[in-house]
Order: C-alpha cells, then structure tokens, then sequence
C-alpha cells in the first residue's frame, strides 16, 4: 500500500511524456482507463524513466509554488493532486517488480535510485514557497466554508509538510535530506538481504523417509519446487513461510522440523555479507536523528502521532493489557502438548520446533480436528470463487475474468469489477497467487491505481493481490492451510476497501488511512470465511466434490480459540520488541542482544519464537511504513472484533443494512473523515475492547 509520505507526489497529475521510446513514461492506454504495459517493460528502461519522471514533478511543483497569483484552494491544493501521474505510473510498476520480479540486474538500479527518490521526496516537503502557499490555504478562514473532503484535503497535506520537515532551518533541512537518503539505501539493502536468504537458502529433502507425515499435497509442491531449481526425483522445502510452516506442523522427522526451523528464524542473522544486524543498527541511529530532528522524543512518538492511537504508551498500554492472558494461555497450551508427547513416550521437552507440530496432535485429540482433514477441502480457485460470492453479497460487485490483459508473468490472472446492480465499471483486480524466484514472502495488495474524480474526471482503480503458494502437480488444484486461507481473505479486504472506494481526491482514497486504520478492514473479511455460507458453496473436496461436512465445520468453530495463546504471543512479541526498540533512547543497539534481553524481561514463553524476529522483520526495517507501527493489527482488531459483533447483533453475517452503513462509513470513505468518527457513525459507540477479549477466547474483566 501508498506510504502517506508519498501522498503528494504520487497522486495524479496533467502534465504527462507524449511520444517517448520509454514505454514507461507514456500514459496508459487500452480499455479500462489505461492498463500498465507489463509485456513491455524493459529493465534498462528503469533508471532513465524514474529519472525522467522526477524531473517532471520537481518541475510541476515548482510551477505551483512560483504561481503569481495568492495561493488558492484551487490553483494550489488542487494542482498538487493533480501532479505526479508520470512518476505515479513509472514508479507503480518499478515498485512492483522490485517486490515480484527482482533480479541482480534490478537490483543494482534499485540500489541507486531509492536514496534519489527520496532526495526527491525531501525537495517537495522541504519546498519553502510551496509550504507557504499550503499554509495559507490551511489558515484561511475561507477553507472552513468548503467541503469536509477539501478541509480534510488541506490538513493532510499541511501535516505531512510540517511532519517531514518544512518548518526546519536551512542546515536542519539538508541534514534531513541526508538522513532520509541514507535511510533508503539501507532500506534497500536490507531487503535485498531477506531476499537472498529467501531465495538462496532451502532444505532439499533426499528420500521417502525425510517425508513422513507430509500429505501428498505437500510432497507434490515439494517435489514441484525442486524440480523448478532442476533437482529431478527431490523434495525442496524454501525458505518461505508458506513452505516452513506446513513442514514444521506435520513432518514426523523431528531433526528436520529443528532444521526448517533454524533456517527460517535465521532469515538475516547468518553472518557475512546477507547479514541485516549491522544495518538495523545504523537504520535505529538514523531514525532516531531524524526524530530528534524534528522535534520528537522518538522514532515512535514522531510516527504515532498521526495515527489512531496518538502516543506509544497507548498502543503498550494495549498490548500488555493482551500480553499478560495470552502468555498465561501458552503455558496451558505447553502443558498439554507436554503430557501429550510424554503419553507418547517421546522423550523430549517441547521446543520452538515442536510447537505446531505437537498442537496439531491436541487439536486431533481434543477436537477430533487436523489439517489434514480440513485441508482437502481448502481449494485455493474455490476459495477465490468464494471471496467474490462475499463480495456480491455484501459489497454489491461482480467479478468476471479478463483475457488478453498485459501481465508482468503468466500467473498473474485479471478479472473485472463491476456494480452488480448497475454493472458500471469499478475497477481491475490482479490475482499473482504463487511463489517464485525473486518475488518477497508472505502476502500482500497493492494499488496500482487508485480512485478518484478530481474535476469531475471520473477514475477507477486498479488493485491486486499478491500470495506465495507453491504449486502442486500440473493440473491438480492447489491446497491451502486454514492459515492460509484466512490471509487470503484478509488481502481481498484490503482489496476490496480500494475498490469500495468513492472519494474525489486520490490523497484521501481507498486504503490511504492511517496506519493502525487500514488494517480494519482487511482483518474485518476474514470472519467471512467461516461462515457456512462460504464453507458449504465453496470449501469443497478436490476429489469427490462434497461440501465440508457440517460435523467438520461444528469442529472447527469449537476449535476456533484453540493455540490462541501461540497465536496472540507470536505476534505481540514482535509488536512490542518494534515499539520499544523505536522508544529506546541507546546509541548504538545490538538487534540481536536487544531482543533477547527484552524478551526476557517481558517473560516470552520458551517454546515460541517472535513472528518476524528482528533481522527478517520487513515490516519495519524495509522501510517506514510499520516501523513502531506492528502494533496496528492489534488496534485494528480492536476494531474488528466490535464491528463484527454489529453483525451478529443483526440478522446475520449477510445483514444488508448493517453491511450498507459498513460500506457508507468505513469501506467507501478513505481518508476524507477522521476514523474514530467514521466508526462510531457505524457502529454507535466507540470499539470496545472487550469485544477483542471475546474474540480470542480470553478472560474479559
């Protein structure tokens, strides 16, 4: 998703490169609105095109900021969400290959143009005329006689200025400017680092016996990667989540479960020239300059500001408060899996690799409930069929595949949008499902452009969802994990909140909310999943074509609290250690030595390890946008959890009035009214808290 830093540069603009031989520098053409040319692109064309496209908003910028005239809404506010759409498409589908297509020869040019493109960023917000036209604009008292949208407009971009620097001196200014490039340049080595272990570093497995417990689905996929590496007749276990963790829950060899997992948590903590240990040092010293700088006591007082929670000792607040009951929850869980593996005679205590794999035997035993019973029934193209069944019920549009669209490689898929009552065009939604080399882990949406009708010029979106599952043999379907098919669902709703979008400005559109907002509603449509409305049209066997039994469904809504403890702590864990390695005031911290120490003091569980330890954690050091930020899946549950519980107060999942105020107040608005306002309007009352309890089986006081 859009960091809000980019915002202003990126958001449309009416100065566009006509006649060029840089396919990327030309508008979009075709059907749709213009679809970006991803047959076309050329790597070499990369550089001279971001280069090109920055010369051009710098000039537009200055253009604005040297107009004559006294600064108005309109010639001013206006024109800068006009501006940028040369950069905006160029850097869309730059960004996208750095994510899904990266190579060396990418990577050499992306080594180079981050720290210029944040040079570029710092041109604008450090623009002096510029900033003063928009601070006029704010003050006036002619903006209050404008729309919400415009004031709303005007206030973010006058904070995003007055945030990332404008009010600085001269020499405050340049050291600034210094510190974001150098930020960019780590931020990118960084990730090239997680990249290569990612890629470059997998278990292969020999013969039947490194197998045991694995279903066939998985030995296929197995079998499918070594073969794409040219390893004929092996199994290949990658370094992906996607990969490790079935591996990790159900192989019986246990000295290969250790193995996966070593390799796994040790993504960026291997020493040598991959190693990202070194580089968060620098990145933490440099954030916290930068807030200083600026004004604030931490990275994380600067970068929570403008969110939803205001102040770090806020979002703690939050945490420990689930901290405490989870960790309480996971000595339970130990204490099961324990006495199960004593029963069994194994003769070990349980470690971190032992973790899923022993939970699954409880949840057998308690539950009568396994993967593997599940899993066959979870096809990834039903379970897509699925996902745009619940958005015709709930958000009214209709989904209908695309041939002959450009894509950057031939599994990604592309369907078309529209109102299922009108069937008037609402955007594109790219589907890139599987995993490969040079394409990140774990799951994500993009947009690749976003909504908006500056002017009366009506445009529509187009988004994408990006995954990693391994392909199976060639023909057969793809089989996912319960896991699995829950982020599926929580990707399509941050799809779908771009697509839901109706919104004048593209600074204020889609998912360009605030950062512990925007995960609501992606994390809102995972509750569709389990609704028998889904499970009986669509969780069907691969092989006999029957719907999930209703006693498997009954099972798993019993089980539905079951491992919260893991669950909960694997990922507070890592949403502590980023807020409080943001807070720390140190000068020279040792990631490695910092986690531990703080894991320790916080009483982490032995027998579980954080989510994303510290040098894998992209979320916060591959850029800024999560940093002291990884506590927003949390707050956004807090969210979730209420809202949801709208539903269940009504007639059902499928209520169409309470899914009609849902859309009015959170999916369709974007940025354009404040998000406690718009929660409220949908749901009555401020989220509560206890409704999350609830939600994870916790006890609520």
């Amino acid at each position: 998703m859009r960091k809000i830093l980019f915002a202003i540069i990126l958001a449309p603009m009416c100065i566009t490169a006509q006649n060029t031989t840089n396919i990327l520098l030309d508008p979009w053409t075709g059907n749709y609105g213009g679809l970006p040319p991803f047959d076309k692109v050329k790597i070499s064309d990369f550089k001279p095109a971001l280069e090109k496209a920055m010369e051009m908003n710098l000039a537009e910028m200055d253009a604005i900021a040297n107009n004559p005239d006294a600064p108005t809404f309109e010639n001013t506010i206006i024109q800068i969400e006009k501006s940028g759409l040369t950069l905006e498409r160029v850097r869309t589908i730059y960004e996208l290959w750095g994510s899904n297509m990266s190579s060396t020869e990418f990577q050499v040019i992306e080594t180079e143009m981050e720290p210029k493109l944040a040079g570029l960023s710092d041109k604008i917000f450090q623009n002096e005329k510029l900033f003063k036209r928009i601070e006029t604009i704010y003050n006036s008292p002619d903006i209050k006689s404008r729309s919400t949208e415009d004031q709303r407009l005007c206030m973010v971009h006058y904070k995003a200025f007055v945030r990332f620097g404008a009010r600085l001196d001269v020499n405050s200014k340049k050291r600034l400017a210094a510190i974001n490039q150098e930020l960019a340049a780590l931020f990118t080595k960084f990730s090239q680092n997680l990249l290569h272990d990612e890629g470059e570093i997998f278990i292969v497995l020999e013969n039947e016996k490194d197998l045991a417990g694995l279903p066939q689905s998985f030995i296929d996929a197995a079998a499918s990667a070594a073969k794409s590496r040219k390893m004929e007749g092996k199994f290949l276990i990658s370094n992906s989540r996607s990969s490790v963790e079935p591996f990790i829950t159900l192989a019986d060899r246990r000295d290969l479960r250790e193995k996966a997992w070593k390799m796994f948590i040790n993504r960026g903590d291997n020493g040598g020239e991959q190693d990202n240990n070194a580089i968060i040092t620098e990145i933490l010293k440099l954030r916290s300059e930068r807030a200083k700088l600026l004004g604030y006591k931490t990275h994380a007082h600067w970068r929570l500001e403008n969110t939803m929670a205001k102040t770090p000792e806020k979002a703690i607040e939050l945490m420990e408060s689930v901290w405490t009951p989870a960790i309480a929850r996971v000595k339970e869980e130990v204490a099961d899996m324990q006495k199960l593996a004593d029963q069994e005679k194994a003769g070990i205590k349980i470690e971190p690799w032992d973790y899923r794999y022993y939970a699954e035997k409880v949840r057998k035993a308690r539950y009568d409930l396994d993967q593997n019973e599940v899993k066959p029934y979870l096809q990834l193209e039903k379970l897509r069929e699925g996902m745009f069944w619940v958005a015709g019920e709930i958000f009214n549009l209709s989904f209908s595949p695309l041939q002959n669209i450009p894509v950057f490689h031939e599994d990604v898929r592309v369907w078309e949008v529209k109102n299922k009552s009108t069937g008037a065009h609402v955007g594109l939604w790219y589907f890139d499902a599987y995993a490969r080399q040079g394409k990140r882990s774990g799951a994500w949406m993009n947009a690749y452009r976003n909504q908006s009708r500056v002017e009366g010029k009506a445009i529509t979106t187009i988004v994408s969802n990006n995954s990693n599952f391994v392909k199976g043999k060639p023909g057969e379907p793809v089989l996912i994990s319960w896991d699995d098919a829950n982020t599926l669902f929580h990707e399509f709703g941050h799809a779908l909140h771009g697509l839901s979008s109706n919104v004048t400005y593209p600074s204020l559109s889609g998912t360009s909310v605030v950062r512990d907002y925007v995960e609501f509603p992606s994390q809102l449509l995972e509750h569709w999943l389990s609704t028998p409305e889904v499970l009986q049209k669509f969780a069907l066997h691969y092989q006999t074509g029957q719907p999930i039994p209703q006693t498997l469904v009954d099972r798993i809504n019993k089980a539905s609290t079951f491992n919260e403890g893991f669950a909960t702590t694997e990922y507070l864990s890592s949403a502590l250690i980023d807020m409080k390695i943001h807070l720390s005031t140190a000068s020279n911290i040792d990631p490695d030595k910092f986690e531990k120490e703080t894991l320790t003091a916080l009483g982490m569980p032995s027998e579980i390890v954080m989510r994303h330890r510290t040098p894998q954690f992209g979320h916060i050091f591959s850029g800024d946008g999560y940093s002291a930020g990884y506590y927003s899946y949390l707050w956004s549950d807090v969210l979730t959890a209420d809202a949801y519980e709208a539903f269940e107060e009504g007639k059902g999942p499928y209520d169409k009035e309470v899914a009609k105020r849902l859309i009015e107040n959170i999916f369709s608005v974007g940025n354009t009214i404040d998000p406690e306002t718009g929660f409220k309007n949908f749901r009555g009352h401020p989220a509560d808290t206890k409704a999350l309890m609830r939600k994870r089986g916790f006890p609520v006081k």
